[in-house]
């Protein structure tokens, strides 16, 4: 009985009304007093984020096909869990982090992609669990029969899906998000890297953060700092997310 309870349950996760827009939340890393990696010339990455995080939304809502939304448009601080907050309030399908690298090596160049690793997962699951006040917000009728039923045997096994989903979806697209950057702008890995970061952490919104290049190279500082530049970042980034849909056309149908 209960294996056809999480099964029906797993079907509402990935079922239900029609959205007619991809809602994308575009998180711009960092800001206000948190100004992240500073550059050999004083760029701000908290400046650089929130250029490309503007000029990334500004694509997407110029597609009838989308709904791009800012976890902040001006230079303030917001918390990590503050910025999940934000994309969840908005009905976020998809959440893009953006970044900007830096390293000790100052030769290190190239954007890269971060998504969930399988370690976080597990430990954010936990947390999850022990919230079950919030799982009804987290996982819509799905969470409301969890709050009923009181199975915690249930509910691990329902949100272990939904990370697993959120997983498998943010990885596949990360993969477009790179291939389309391939050839328009230096890349630092070419497949996605696992991370335990906790803006990748909400298991109901499948994310990705994408480091756009290495504030911390003089050379990718200068470009960073190029509105051209800028420009390519953003519509790759766009460009991958469409590919996405595209590949997965009832993708505005799961939330």
């Amino acid at each position: 009985m209960k294996k056809l309870l999480i099964f029906f349950m797993l079907v509402l996760l990935c079922s239900s009304a029609y959205a007619t827009k991809v809602v994308i939340a575009v998180d711009a890393g960092h800001g206000g007093k948190d100004s992240g990696a500073i550059g050999q010339n004083k760029l701000y990455e908290k400046t650089v984020t929130l250029s490309i995080a503007k000029k990334l939304t500004n694509l997407l809502n110029k597609d009838a096909n989308f709904k791009g939304v800012l976890t902040r448009d001006s230079d303030n601080f917001i918390s990590v869990s503050q910025r999940s907050e934000i994309a969840r309030k908005n009905k976020a399908n998809l959440l893009v982090s953006v970044h900007a690298d830096a390293a000790p090596n100052r030769n290190a160049t190239g954007a890269s992609i971060w998504v969930l690793s399988t370690q976080r997962a597990d430990t954010e699951l936990g947390r999850w669990l022990e919230k079950g006040e919030k799982q009804s917000q987290l996982l819509g009728g799905a969470g409301d029969a969890l709050s009923d039923d009181h199975d915690p045997h249930l509910s691990q096994a329902v949100l272990d899906l939904q990370f697993s989903y959120s997983q498998q979806v943010g990885y596949q697209l990360a993969m477009q998000v790179l291939k389309a950057m391939k050839g328009t702008i230096p890349l630092h890995k070419s497949v996605p890297e696992h991370a335990s970061l906790g803006v990748l952490r909400s298991p109901d919104i499948p994310s990705i953060l994408v480091e756009v290049g290495f504030i911390s190279n003089e050379d990718e500082e200068r470009l960073l700092s190029n509105n051209a530049h800028q420009e390519k970042i953003a519509n790759a980034i766009y460009q991958g997310i469409k590919n996405y849909i595209k590949q997965n056309p009832k993708f505005g149908e799961q939330h």
